[in-house]
């Protein structure tokens, strides 16, 4: 519940820092918001192979950075097509029993099998999956392999979301069309438009109970996996990675539930960007970066979601319906899992 709650505030506070910050819409979601709920499994990362004592100590942050992504492609994009799927059925039936048109005065959603958007929006959302997919790609790569000058390559990673970055705030707000009219900040509700120092301090103090509570999830998962007869591999690569991804989760719901889907898929998106790089870097530098069969597993079922993503939305036949089925994938990883670690 507090998790859900400081992102409320946080997508609200966002927001209106974007709207500060005179940045594209779409950025505020792959940049803005993205950076503050990848915060949590980023911090993990950098204490894991930083501090730890020894390589296994250090491997825990090569699994943040590998369970980050999966948990992202697949619950994270699959809880989103849910929550559509809910929200265009009630919609739906709300005007059936006449009780009028949906919340805000918004239009009625469309069918089930109606496209989220048209062919404008699904080359919005399928080039994010084209940066990711040829990185993931190149990350898991250099898991399988050893030479002198890998550590090097962290580097490298690092400049990949720096350009991702540049694009993605060079964008503008031309290329996303008309402003949408900003729910009042929480802490100025009376205010037509907050001060600067209120959405500032609004978004950072956000981040901490996000942070700190999301931290919280994490360690409270660790203790309850082996009471449950779970392994600690198990619970590191099951559920850590679905704690720490909350955030992106609980402010794709808010977002859905306001209308505004678009900036979901992009928090969404620009998430994995960060995953796909900043932990990776950190992981080259700090450690081996050697993969075993678990993490292999969970980098080929990563890859098999993105590709099965982009092959919709390159058709433009992404609905709610085929987004939620990518949650199905971390069923297979889950499955799949099993005879690896026993």
């Amino acid at each position: 519940m507090a998790i859900y709650l400081s992102c409320e505030w946080f997508v609200n506070a966002v927001e209106w820092l974007g709207a500060r910050l005179n940045v594209g819409k779409m950025a505020v979601g792959t940049i803005l918001a993205a950076f503050g709920t990848a915060l949590p499994e980023s911090v993990v990362t950098l204490v894991a192979v930083t501090t730890g004592a020894t390589e296994e100590a250090k491997n825990i942050g090569v699994g943040a950075a590998m369970g980050g992504p999966l948990a992202l492609a697949t619950v994270a994009y699959g809880v989103t097509g849910g929550m559509l799927l809910l929200k265009r059925r009630r919609e739906r039936v709300q005007v059936l029993a006449g009780t009028g048109m949906p919340e805000a005065g918004r239009p009625v959603s469309g069918p089930d099998d109606e496209a989220l958007g048209d062919a404008k929006d699904m080359k919005r959302l399928a080039k994010d999956q084209k940066w990711f997919l040829p990185i993931f790609i190149v990350k898991v790569a250099l898991g399988l392999v050893a030479f002198a000058f890998k550590p090097v390559l962290g580097i490298v990673f690092f400049a990949a979301y720096a350009a991702y970055f540049w694009r993605e705030m060079r964008g503008g707000r031309e290329a996303d069309g008309e402003d949408e009219e900003l729910e009042p900040l929480k802490f100025q509700p009376k205010a037509a438009s907050p001060a600067t120092w209120a959405v500032v301090a609004q978004t950072l103090a956000t981040l901490a109970v996000i942070f700190f509570a999301s931290q919280l999830f994490v360690k409270q998962l660790d203790a309850i996996g082996p009471m449950l007869g779970l392994s600690s591999a198990v619970t590191a690569l099951l559920l850590s990675p679905i704690a720490t991804e909350l955030p992106e989760i609980m402010n794709a719901v808010i977002w859905v539930r306001q209308g505004k889907t678009q900036l979901a898929l992009a928090n969404i998106s620009g998430a994995m960007m960060i995953q796909a790089t900043v932990p990776s870097g950190l992981g080259l530098l700090f450690t081996t970066w050697k993969f075993d069969g678990a993490l292999l597993w969970s980098g080929l079922i990563t890859m098999a979601a993105i590709v099965y993503l982009l092959l919709t939305m390159r058709a433009h036949r992404l609905t709610p319906a085929r987004l939620a089925v990518a949650a199905g994938f971390y069923l297979v990883f889950a499955v799949g899992l099993i005879p690896i670690l026993s």
